[in-house]
């Protein structure tokens, strides 16, 4: 299968000869490949959030709820009995948002759903990916930390640093003055709400993990605990953005596949995301979900979502 640059050549020859739809031929061309590979439903779900001519604040870029329009277009008439393969390009978003995708997700394919990263699904997008029966990694595959968030600021770090606080004023009362200066610029309610926004995110994967990829182990305690106290220790991580590798996602207990134990699904993958990544790159995409069958929802920043079928 092609590569990077070889995919970009064949957009490009396409368009040297008056393509109007290049990007879409191309995109669905080696998604569909994929699907009739696997023998699966499959869906792409791409975040541009890493393009230059993207503003990175721009509402769209993250999971939300109008993602919900986007999946059910997609799903529309698939034969669910296939099960689902999710293909998660995504820096993350909101925690009610993925809560509810996942589990209108979970409604139309049980817990047939795996998914494949091949490249970066961060923050609620790993707690899609610890939703499914198994999660498809290859080496320069990153999941990361689900620690929720708020104006960029890691709630468990906000606790961390309270708790840090009462500490030293117990130990030195004569600190108090210069820990006032940091707390007293938390509003009523902030800190509970850190609290409550932390449990909530734990309990939620954890739910997930043991009705999910941990269904029937007899380990399934143990094991969906030890994910989610690795996938949302702020202090292992240090930083929300913190990429973790396949070897890590399989130390702490994931289900992985590693993508490179199959050449045929490797090469469909990563042409795949080759493919997606020219077409947020070339369009300023915000968000594409896309299913096997080429129906799309895509939004950019040029442009309202909308929905179109492959021709």
């Amino acid at each position: 299968m092609p590569n990077w640059s070889e995919i970009l050549v064949e957009i490009q020859g396409l368009q040297a000869q008056g393509s109007s739809d290049a990007l879409d031929f191309v995109r669905r061309k080696y998604l569909k490949a994929l699907a009739e590979y696997t023998g699966r439903n499959t869906i792409a779900y791409y975040s541009g959030w890493l393009n230059v001519s993207v503003d990175p604040n721009a509402r769209g870029l993250a999971i939300g709820d109008e993602d919900k329009t986007g999946f059910m277009t997609a799903i529309h008439k698939m034969d669910r009995t296939k099960g689902l393969d999710l293909l998660l390009h995504t820096p993350g978003g909101d925690i009610a948002a993925t809560e509810s995708l996942v589990a209108y997700l979970r409604s139309m394919f049980g817990i047939d759903i795996r998914a494949v990263v091949p490249q970066l699904a961060m923050s609620a997008g790993t707690m899609i990916a610890c939703s499914t029966k198994e999660v498809i990694l290859g080496k320069q595959s990153s999941l990361g930390p689900f620690d929720p968030q708020i104006g960029g600021i890691s709630m468990p770090a906000v606790l961390d640093e309270f708790n840090r606080a009462l500490d030293e004023i117990k130990r030195d009362p004569a600190c108090v003055q210069l820990w006032q200066v940091i707390i007293g610029k938390y509003h009523p309610t902030f800190l509970d709400s850190c609290h409550r926004a932390t449990v909530m995110s734990k309990e939620i994967v954890g739910g997930w993990l043991k009705s999910g990829m941990f269904f029937n182990d007899p380990e399934c305690e143990e094991k969906s605990s030890k994910v989610v106290a690795s996938l949302s220790n702020h202090d292992e991580h240090k930083t929300h953005a913190r990429h973790i590798h396949i070897d890590q996602c399989e130390s702490i207990g994931l289900k992985v596949k590693r993508l490179e134990d199959d050449s045929k699904l490797q090469d469909l993958v990563l042409s795949v995301h080759h493919a997606y990544m020219h077409t947020c790159a070339m369009c300023s995409v915000l968000k594409i979900i896309e299913s096997d069958s080429g129906v799309a929802t895509v939004s950019s920043a040029q442009m309202s979502p909308f929905a179109f079928p492959m021709p």
